[in-house]
């Protein structure tokens, strides 16, 4: 039976990439992604130098944008081109940035792929403990419970979860960055959180919450903020 992989490509990075996924990857039958309408991958930016040359591209090319009918199309199509080729007794690599089950887009395949079809996950550096060893800072620390949380969360709902929380990792901030920075000011969080920037990219930085917020042009998607209650 042909085998369906899941393999985390880390969050930019190429020396992130785990030995076992450049091992699959180095022997991929068929490769599938997403990617942009223009066909551009972040995915296969980080993995693509390991792919054989004459592996078979399945692109899942879909809007990055709230309404989710573009992508629900893309991985509709994706999964039905993918469903094929396993029938057809080859192996299929879906790449994933970061990790493929934490935010990742490798989620949104599963319930679409037939049932019986065999599944293997290779997990990968996840932009969560990227951005923490860029920024030199703990997540948590004893018994502390973590909180993550995706910016795109209606205020009110951020606020509520951010009650009383010890440590958060807030993902995909972009330009919900004011929105988040007053939950977490609201919360108690806000002394010491850091905006993570692009971590691992050429481009990568780290700036105190303050000035994340006077950007002239806002913070990309992909930036997190992380922030702990100060001790008491």
């Amino acid at each position: 039976m042909a085998t369906l992989y899941g393999v985390g490509v880390g969050p930019g990075d190429p020396e992130l990439l785990t030995l076992k996924a450049v091992r699959i990857l180095s022997s991929a039958q068929v490769v599938a992604y997403p990617a942009n309408p223009r066909g551009d991958s972040v995915a296969l930016s980080i993995a693509g130098h390991h792919l054989p040359a004459t592996a078979e591209h399945i692109v899942m090319a879909m809007d990055f944008v709230p309404d989710r009918r573009s992508a629900n199309a893309a991985y509709d199509s994706g999964a039905e081109q993918i469903a094929a080729r396993l029938a057809a007794g080859q192996d299929v690599v879906v790449l994933c940035e970061g990790d493929p089950l934490l935010f990742g887009s490798f989620a949104y395949l599963l319930p679409r792929v037939p049932t019986a079809t065999r599944i293997e996950v290779v997990p990968g550096v996840s932009s969560l403990t990227t951005c923490a060893a860029a920024a030199v800072r703990p997540l948590a620390l004893g018994s502390e419970p973590l909180l993550c949380l995706p910016a795109t969360l209606p205020a009110a709902d951020l606020a509520r979860a951010l009650d009383g929380v010890a440590a958060v990792a807030v993902f995909k901030v972009g330009r919900h960055l004011a929105t988040v920075a007053a939950a977490l000011q609201q919360a108690g969080l806000a002394e010491g959180a850091v905006c993570v920037i692009r971590a691992s990219h050429p481009d990568q930085q780290i700036l105190p919450l303050p000035e994340a917020l006077q950007r002239p042009d806002g913070v990309p998607y992909f930036s997190m903020i992380l922030a702990r209650r100060p001790s008491p």
